[in-house]
Order: C-alpha cells, then sequence, then structure tokens
C-alpha cells in the first residue's frame, strides 16, 4: 500500500475541490466483509491526473461520470483517474473487510451475550478501509451516510441518524468534514439519551455494560455539561455539530477520537470494578479533551499532519485546565496529575534519539508514515506544557481572543501553524513568532538549577539555565516551622534568563523550588541545602503540586544517575504513608515498581526493591484501616499485589474473596492477583479457566490469556509466543494481554532463547498486520526485562534493517534507549 506524501497532498488539493460524499454501507453480509458504495462529488480546476484511495477485499466497479473504469487499475490502495476541467461524479462499489485491529471498521464479538458491534477508526489513512476517497485533511466535503444494519441494531453517526421505512438508518448531512473524521458505530447498543443546551445528547455503551454505564452516567453527563457550558465562555464559536454522541467501544486502540458529533472512546472507562478517584479524574479530562476538538481540530483542521500538534497539544491543555475550572466540586488539582504522570512521558521522549520540535519541520513529516510516529508525549504533553507556558507568558485574556480570532478566521477550514501564530499575534503586542522559534521549532529539556549566595539576612538567588528556552516561572520560599513542617514564606515571579538574580531576606531558606507552580516545561535541581531537604522533608511540604514538580525532579535524577535508585525507595517509603493526593502515590509507586524494581535495579537487588514497595502499600493499608479512604486503599491493595515476591498472602484474598478489613475483590483485583500468582508460579491452567468461567467477559478474556501466558512452564510461553507471532488470530486487545503477560524478570532463565526471536519474528507481524499491531508488538512484546549489554547490542544490530515498517522501527528505537539508560543507571 502507497502512503501517501505530502507533494502528492499539496499537488492533489491544488487540482480538486470536493464537494460531497454519499456514502452507503450494508452491514448484513456476514461476518468477515461488508459492502462499500461511494458517490463522490468534486471538481477538477483544470484538466489533469489524480487517483483515489481506496483498500478493497474486491473492487466491484467504479464508474467516473458515467464512464466504467477499469478495476484492475488500483495500484495497491490507488485508482488512478484521468479528469477534464469541471464537474465530476465518482461512484465506487466494494466489498470491504472488517478489521480486528482497531482499524478501519473494527467488528468485536461480545464473549458475555454473543452480540457484536462494529465502529469505525478512521484516522490519519484508514477510511480507505470502509469507502473510496481522497483521504487527505484539506480536502473537506460534506458527507451523508446510509447504513443497513441488522435488526435490533442502532446506528450511530456524526450527526443525527434516523431509521427509515426499509430499515437502514439515515445520518443528516454534515457541515464540512476531513475524511478520518467520518465516524459510524453500530450495534444492539445500550444508550441513555439527554439534551442540554439545545441540542440531543446521549452516551453508549455494549449491552453487558448497562449497568455499569448506569451507575456512571450522571457523573458523565454532568462533566460533559459543564465541560460544554465552560467551552461557550471561553469560545465566541458555538458548538458546530447538530448533536453530540460519546460511544464506549470495545478494544479501541486510542484513548478515544474527536469524530465531530460521535466521540469513541476505550470502553475501559465504563468502569466494572473500583476505581480511585485519579482514574475517574483521567475520563473526565478525556472527555474535555475530546471536546476541545470539536473547536481545534474539527471546526478548525490541520492542513498537514506536520501541524497534529496543534489540535492535541491544544486539546491535551484544555482538557486539563477545563476539568480544573468546571468540575472542581468532583476532582481535585488536575495540574497534580498531568505533572507527576503526562509531563513525565512527554520528558521521556524528548530526552530519546526519536526526539522531535513539538513543531516539527515540514519536510520531518514527508508521508503519512512518518506523520504516524509523532503521536507521542512531545506531541501531547510537552506541547501542552508549552501552550500552559505561553498562557503563563501571554496571560490567558490574550491567548483566548487569539484563539477565538483563530476559530473566526478559519471555521470548517484547514489551517496551518503559521495561521495560528499569526493570530496569537494578533491579539498581543507581544513577539510570540519569536516564542514560537524558541518553544515548538527545538528540541530537548532544559534544565535549571537555583543557586543561593549570600550569608545572615540577605541571600541572592539566580538560577542557572542548561538550555536555550526562555521561561516564566514561580520560585517558592520555604521554611521549617518548630514542628518541622515546611512553610511557604513567599512565591515570587522570575523571567530565565534573569536581569538580576532574586533578593530574598531573612534567614536562608530550607527549600527553594523552581517552578513550583509547574507553569513550565524543564527539568529541575535543588542546590545542596535544598536537596537534603527535599528527600527527607518531601511530606512536610503544603502544596500537592509543588511535592509533584519535587517527586518529578527525584524521578529525573534517578533516571540521569544523579540519585540511587536505593535512595528513592527510602523517600518513598518515608514520605509516601503520609501523601493524600492519589495522583503522586499512583506515579511515585507506578516508576518505582515497573522502571526501578524492573529495570534500574540488578536481578539480585531486586527482592530487596519490592519488598520496599510492599512495605509502602503495608503502611499504607495501615493508614487506611478505618475505611475513609477506599482509594488510597485501592492504591496500596494493588500494589502489595504486583510487588508480592511469595504468594500466600494474595492467595488467601483470592480464596476468601476480599482483603482483610476490604475491599471485596471485584474482576479487575482478582485477575490482578491471579496474574501475579501465575508469575510466582502459584496458579495454573484450571484455575485461570475457573476465573474465566466465572468473569467470560472481554475483559475477562483478556485477563486469562494474561495469565496463561504468565505462566513459568515452557509449554505457556511456546503457546503464548507462537499466538502471539505465528498466526494473526489474535484482537488487537489480545494480543497486548499476551504480550504483556509473557516477559517476566522472575522468568529470565525460561525465556532468554526468545529474547533474539523477538526481533524478526515482530518485523514479519509488522509486514502482515501494519502498523497498529507492529505498534503494539514494539511496546508491550519487546524484552524489556532483558537489561544486558549483549540485549542492547543485538537489538541495535536488527535497528540496522531498514525494512522494518516506521511504527516498529521507531518504537524500537525508544525501547533500546530506555534499555540504555537502565543500563546507564545501574552502572552509576
Amino acid at each position: 500500500m502507497s502512503v501517501l506524501t505530502r507533494d502528492e497532498a499539496q499537488t492533489r488539493a491544488q487540482l480538486l475541490d470536493v464537494h460531497h460524499y454519499r456514502v452507503d454501507l450494508d452491514l448484513t453480509t456476514g461476518d468477515e466483509t461488508f459492502t462499500s458504495r461511494s458517490l463522490i462529488r468534486f471538481t477538477a480546476r483544470a484538466a489533469g491526473d489524480t487517483f483515489v484511495e481506496l483498500k478493497p477485499e474486491t473492487l466491484h466497479s467504479a464508474v467516473l461520470d458515467g464512464a466504467p473504469l477499469d478495476t484492475s487499475a488500483l495500484d495497491g490502495n490507488r485508482l488512478p483517474l484521468s479528469l477534464t476541467e469541471g464537474e465530476h461524479t465518482l461512484s465506487v462499489d466494494t466489498v470491504m473487510r472488517y478489521s480486528r485491529t482497531g482499524e478501519g471498521m473494527h467488528r468485536f464479538k461480545d464473549p458475555t451475550d454473543g452480540e457484536s458491534y462494529v465502529y469505525t477508526q478512521l484516522f490519519m489513512e484508514d477510511v480507505q478501509r470502509v469507502f473510496a476517497a481522497f483521504d487527505q485533511p484539506d480536502l473537506k466535503a460534506v458527507f451523508e451516510l446510509s447504513v443497513t444494519a441488522p435488526d435490533g441494531w442502532t446506528v450511530l453517526s456524526n450527526s443525527v441518524t434516523e431509521q427509515q421505512p426499509d430499515g437502514s438508518w439515515l445520518a443528516a448531512p454534515t457541515p464540512l468534514l476531513s475524511t478520518y473524521f467520518v465516524c459510524v458505530a453500530a450495534g444492539p447498543w445500550h444508550s441513555i439519551r439527554t439534551e442540554h443546551a439545545g441540542l440531543p445528547f446521549g452516551i453508549h455503551c455494549r449491552r453487558s455494560l448497562a449497568p455499569h454505564l448506569d451507575t456512571d452516567a450522571d457523573e458523565i453527563l454532568a462533566v460533559t455539561r459543564a465541560c460544554y457550558d465552560r467551552y461557550h465562555e471561553k469560545f465566541d464559536e458555538p458548538y458546530p455539530f447538530d448533536s453530540y454522541d460519546q460511544a464506549f467501544v470495545p478494544e479501541f486502540n486510542a484513548g478515544a477520537m474527536e469524530n465531530p458529533g460521535l466521540v469513541t472512546f476505550r470502553d475501559e472507562f465504563v468502569f466494572r470494578s473500583a476505581v480511585t478517584v485519579t482514574e475517574r479524574q483521567t475520563r473526565a479530562m478525556v472527555i474535555a479533551h475530546e471536546m476541545a476538538h470539536m473547536w481545534f481540530g474539527d471546526l478548525v483542521t490541520l492542513r498537514w499532519w506536520d501541524d497534529i500538534w496543534l489540535n492535541e497539544s491544544f486539546a491535551e491543555y484544555m482538557g486539563f485546565q477545563t476539568v480544573n475550572e468546571a468540575c472542581s466540586d468532583l476532582f481535585p488539582d488536575t495540574w497534580v496529575d498531568f505533572g507527576v504522570a503526562r509531563k513525565a512521558w512527554g520528558y521521556e521522549a524528548d530526552q530519546r534519539p526519536s526526539t522531535h520540535p513539538v513543531a516539527p519541520d515540514p519536510e520531518a513529516v514527508p508521508d503519512t508514515a512518518s506523520a504516524l510516529l509523532n503521536f507521542d508525549g512531545i506531541s501531547y504533553a510537552k506541547g501542552a506544557s508549552a501552550l500552559r507556558q505561553l498562557v503563563a507568558w501571554l496571560g490567558e485574556k490574550d491567548f483566548l481572543a487569539g484563539i477565538n480570532i483563530h476559530f473566526k478566521r478559519h471555521r470548517f477550514g484547514n489551517a496551518t501553524l503559521a495561521d495560528f501564530i499569526d493570530n496569537l499575534a494578533a491579539a498581543t503586542d507581544r513577539d510570540v513568532h519569536g516564542w514560537a522559534d524558541q518553544w515548538l521549532r527545538t528540541t530537548g529539556v532544559d534544565t535549571l538549577t537555583p543557586r543561593l549566595d549570600g550569608a545572615g539576612g540577605t541571600w541572592r538567588l539566580t538560577v542557572d539555565r542548561d538550555g536555550s528556552r526562555p521561561h516564566r516561572i514561580s520560585v517558592g520560599v520555604h521554611d521549617r516551622d518548630p514542628s518541622g513542617d515546611l512553610v511557604l514564606r513567599e512565591r515570587r515571579e522570575v523571567d530565565v534568563p534573569q536581569e538580576a538574580p532574586l533578593e530574598l531576606s531573612g534567614p536562608r531558606p530550607a527549600l527553594v523550588v523552581l517552578n513550583d507552580e509547574d507553569l513550565t516545561y524543564t527539568k529541575l535541581r535543588f542546590d545542596e541545602v535544598s536537596e537534603e531537604t527535599a528527600l527527607r522533608g518531601l511530606s512536610r511540604i503544603p502544596d500537592p503540586l509543588t511535592r509533584a514538580v519535587v517527586w518529578n525532579a527525584l524521578r529525573d535524577m534517578v533516571r540521569d544517575g544523579d540519585l540511587e535508585p536505593a535512595a528513592y525507595l527510602e523517600t518513598a517509603l518515608a514520605h509516601l504513608p503520609q501523601e493524600t493526593e492519589l495522583a503522586l502515590l499512583q506515579g511515585v509507586l507506578g516508576f518505582a515498581r515497573t522502571q526501578i524494581a524492573d529495570r534500574y535495579v540488578t536481578e539480585d537487588e531486586r527482592p530487596a526493591a519490592l519488598a520496599k514497595i510492599g512495605e509502602i502499600a503495608r503502611d499504607l493499608l495501615r493508614r487506611t484501616e478505618d475505611g475513609e479512604s477506599p482509594g488510597l486503599r485501592l492504591t496500596a491493595v494493588r500494589a502489595l499485589v504486583d510487588s508480592a515476591t511469595t504468594p500466600d498472602k494474595i492467595a488467601s484474598w483470592l480464596d476468601e474473596g476480599t482483603v482483610h478489613g476490604g475491599p471485596e475483590l471485584d474482576p479487575e483485583l482478582r485477575w490482578r492477583i491471579l496474574a501475579r500468582l501465575a508469575v510466582l508460579g502459584a496458579t495454573d491452567e484450571a484455575a485461570i479457566a475457573a476465573e474465566l468461567e466465572r468473569d467470560p467477559s472481554a475483559t475477562g478474556e483478556e485477563g486469562a490469556a494474561r495469565c496463561r501466558a504468565a505462566l513459568p512452564d515452557p509449554a505457556a510461553k511456546a503457546a503464548a509466543w507462537s499466538a502471539l507471532f505465528d498466526t494473526d488470530d489474535l484482537s488487537n486487545y489480545l494480543f497486548t494481554a499476551t504480550a504483556q503477560g509473557f516477559w517476566q524478570p522472575e522468568q529470565a532463565d525460561l525465556v532468554r532463547d526468545y529474547v533474539p526471536r523477538f526481533y524478526a519474528d515482530a518485523a514479519a507481524l509488522g509486514d502482515r498486520r501494519g502498523p497498529a499491531m507492529a505498534e503494539a508488538a514494539g511496546r508491550y512484546a519487546f524484552p524489556a526485562f532483558a537489561v544486558d549489554a549483549d540485549s542492547l547490542a543485538l537489538g541495535e544490530t536488527h535497528l540496522a534493517d531498514d525494512t522494518v515498517i516506521p511504527a516498529l522501527r521507531r518504537k524500537l528505537v525508544d525501547q533500546l534507549d530506555d534499555l540504555r539508560r537502565a543500563l546507564a543507571v545501574r552502572t552509576a
């Protein structure tokens, strides 16, 4: 299949003006394929040759202006067209294949009740798997969809749908949309419908999840309404579509997709088991993120994929900020979670060889395959951090004024980075173009370090910068009170580079924290006194956002070899039992478990690291015996299960169906415990089968696949490997679950011979199953446990193979860099 190049897209956009698509889908033709007919009306501005894209199972016919085209001329995914100047109609009749990889038209059969569901994910170039199209974001058109579905199904789309007398479903014509935004979701949905601000709102899930959606519906709709209202306070342009539906769909590859009028979410956001407030907050943020796209991305769309960061960075920033403003009665400060979780994603991505500017040079994104690689922590977390810094520097009033100019000028059209910066500049006297060059066109992370000079009651604070970007930060100056608590003396705003040192009066501060409101994107270090205070007194810092900044700095110090992993664990043991912010607890425990225990300490040191994490979890359990902090207790139970080195305690919980003192075990905890018992060799296939009979859901099937792959048995490992790489039977989610179970540090000797097999098998899988599965293989099936020089050398040898598809190559570059860092940490 040919990928679309930027040059080809520009040439075609100069030639064509696409007006209207009529798409007819028949979903009643079987479980493997469906029929697709598209009628496209467009204008050629001059005579010329071009092509339409499609990826059919069978191409029955293509007719241009009443004349049949030679279907054998289809070359990969391109059907050539020779056009005269003027108006044209193109009709294409195909059979298309359903997907099990989350691309195109994904089909899912629910093991709980046997019901089937289909939905589209057409991002980048997957519309071609559903209907023929001129597939690039700047050829917007009106779409009119008709869908024939089995009896008992409901069809959802971008606009209001109505069932016709013949049983088919017709969606109202859309406003101008890019091809990748078209969406259909069909099946026997459980739906909750309401109205807000004169618009129909709906939330939908598969029937087997109905009780769980009903439980969460009030919160989901409250968040949706609050964010909708807040965006209408921020944006001059009203919501641009005729309805707002949110469908929670199975086996979804991303967190969500911003299809206009019909946002699709992974249905793990319909919680089957107990969750913490942080996880509910994450769902709210994703709702807000996708709704922001209705304006930035859907109303105004990028012209080419080099500007995808504009969509994602804006929605990421707006998602966190808007939930903070509109849902403060439901959730704590969202920026704490952003700081400890999302920014860490950005920092890590920005320090790898695969880093790129937030706004890459157009020449760096020559085609759709290269564009797909930029959906990472830089386009999301770093870009959102840059926008947050821009708001701190520009002021929110001028920022929103520039945004509204942007919407007004480009509504239902396409825009570029240059347009965005020009529109921001129109609302301020500040040099936004210079800011963009320094922040959006550069790579890497600056590092800021405080330096204190003086004595007695006068101190001069200088911020040393390793890097080149300007930063507007707040500096938190803390003293110790007689009880040992840290008290904020003052918070001062500083521009870096400084024109002059910051003058501080009073005794030498016990703790100086740069960027203590986390308004910029930078790594931090401490002066000598502050580092000692941070390690000894972190839980005494009153502001959770400041604590998040300090924990992030310690994380960076471990990753850079400046702080021993054991010292980080000791700090966690000293301070996490007093922590009240769940986002911090989950972030620190997650880093300790998955990075320090699994990768940064040696095999001999690992049991002690796991024991330390278990000790923290037990301290948290003791703290929550009164039952007043269920989220905190759940976090502790999960950590204790994941760090267990012996099976007895967690096995007794599984047998009794409860943790002593609570909580009772729900499906998520039962599968978590069983997976850990599998790793420890304390369960078997019979127990896994019994648990699957108890929970015969899609999540249960994933849990069983994960547990089976984790069994420390040669036959189980061989069967898991064969399922991953020898056949294409596993769906995207079952592939991921199997890969997650396969590699276990405790089983290093058992799986060592599979390490060299990974590279060739993953490359062959990518060639067969495409970028989504290649990315899954690189992320989840990579032998991350093998932290040794031989494994690194082996990977680097295979990386020299230039036939590996880009999605897998990018994951290998990142994984090998993480392996290189883990080796450096071990030797530091």
